[in-house]
């Protein structure tokens, strides 16, 4: 059963890729991208990972990632496979503590330059979080020094009962007793959560570590101060 304490937590998984890996993946995204990758999947982009009910993908846009980022989606094979080989050797450290988590999503890099970052939100167990499968948490690698370039990643705790709905979870639902959803539009675009007061807790992971963090943490990241941040991005499933 799905327990709230595996969609509010966070860990870390040291060493999830080595330094030869890292140069890898680096060398890959660089050909990936090429000299246009940039402009095609930064600003020319029209399309994002993020959802917000009643507003076009522009807006989302606008709310997440206000200064740009780079997004890719369809990245090389060999990336996948070698995240893929990552994760299949670390999944028992991450299901010791995310007991539900049976699957995870397909890749994507996200990469940051200066004066770019993502804003505050939830990411959401689902748009319907009775539907299957459930989102369980997300987990990021970075392949950036973030001592040296900014954009550290952040979650944000509140003892507001704002963020929280009145639903009632239904017996036989697949989640523990006490069971709690937070409200779609958890982010910058409603006005509830702009004013909620928040304790933000910032951390600066090695390059090569996985970040594990439960969908319904309230989390973004720091402006990159210089040079860029390139990262990996999964989402860990319930099926």
């Amino acid at each position: 059963m799905i327990h709230i304490a595996e969609t509010l937590s966070i860990r870390t998984v040291e060493g999830f890729i080595k330094p030869e890996e890292i140069e890898r993946l680096n060398d890959v995204m660089d050909d990936a991208l090429g000299p246009l990758g940039g402009a095609r999947y930064g600003a020319g982009r029209r399309t994002t990972i993020h959802e917000i009910p009643g507003h076009s993908p522009a807006e989302a846009q606008e709310v997440y990632e206000p200064a740009g980022r780079i997004e890719m989606t369809d990245i090389p094979c060999e990336a996948t496979a070698l995240l893929d080989q990552a994760l299949e050797l670390h999944m028992a450290a991450i299901t010791g503590t995310l007991p539900s988590v049976t699957g995870h999503r397909p890749w994507i890099y996200l990469e940051y330059g200066a004066g770019q970052y993502i804003t505050p939100h939830a990411d959401g167990i689902a748009p319907d979080p009775l539907t299957r499968p459930r989102q369980i948490a997300a987990a990021t690698v970075t392949l950036t020094d973030i001592q040296d370039t900014g954009g550290a990643f952040y979650v944000e705790t509140t003892g507001s009962d704002a963020v929280w709905t009145a639903d009632k979870v239904p017996t036989g639902s697949g989640y523990a007793p006490g069971m709690r959803f937070a409200h779609e539009g958890t982010d910058m675009s409603s006005p509830w959560f702009h004013s909620m007061p928040r304790t933000r807790w910032s951390v600066a992971p090695s390059p090569g570590t996985l970040v594990v963090f439960g969908s319904q943490l309230v989390h973004g990241t720091e402006p990159v101060r210089t040079g860029r941040v390139r990262k990996f991005l999964t989402l860990f499933v319930s099926e």
